[in-house]
């Protein structure tokens, strides 16, 4: 970052996302079926290293802390630009699924297929905005420590989308079969 100034929108950026995501957890239907324990710490695994090495600024490599990209307000503003933007898709999405949304791998009680809003768009809109989210704020650190945190995430993401779209299939049959035929995963006519 430039100044601890300036990761302060940074960090009241997460801090918000992740109280709304808090309180909109306290409103989900029962679950009906859960991943197992190992596949949930395969997936999590990665992601709290991410996040750790997106956290903290001292690392115990130090090229982890070298820039891959130059000092820059371009990079700073074009970052929390991203930020903000995969946080409010991300959130569009979570309000879309409603109460069928879960942190972890889940079917819930009268699960719904949903397929509107952002999951018109892509399956997993909630990885989308926070991939989104991720890589603004390594463009804005510009250190390798990002890139890393980016690529961890994104892997511990596709290894639990990977469970989600099995658990899906398995509720849902023919109708997520046509779904995943009509809608990509994680970016609109891409992937």
């Amino acid at each position: 970052m430039l100044s601890s100034v300036h990761g302060v929108p940074f960090a009241i950026l997460w801090l918000v996302w992740l109280a709304y995501w808090f309180f909109a957890a306290l409103n989900v239907k029962r679950t009906q079926r859960r991943e197992r324990i190992g596949s949930l710490f395969l997936n999590r695994g990665p992601l709290v290293i991410g996040a750790l090495l997106l956290a903290f600024e001292r690392q115990p490599l130090p090229w982890l802390s070298e820039r891959f990209l130059p000092l820059s307000m371009v990079f700073y503003w074009i970052g929390l630009v991203m930020l903000a933007t995969g946080l409010a898709l991300a959130v569009w999405a979570r309000r879309h699924l409603g109460r069928n949304w879960s942190g972890i791998v889940t079917v819930k009680q009268d699960h719904e297929l949903i397929r509107s809003g952002p999951y018109g768009l892509v399956r997993h809109p909630i990885y989308t905005g926070l991939l989104l989210a991720i890589l603004g704020t390594t463009v804005a650190i510009g250190e390798w420590r990002g890139l890393l945190a980016f690529a961890l995430i994104a892997a511990g993401f596709v290894l639990k989308f990977k469970t989600e779209e099995r658990f899906m299939s398995e509720t849902f049959g023919e109708q997520y079969a046509r779904y995943r035929a009509e809608v990509r995963s994680l970016v609109p006519f891409v992937i």
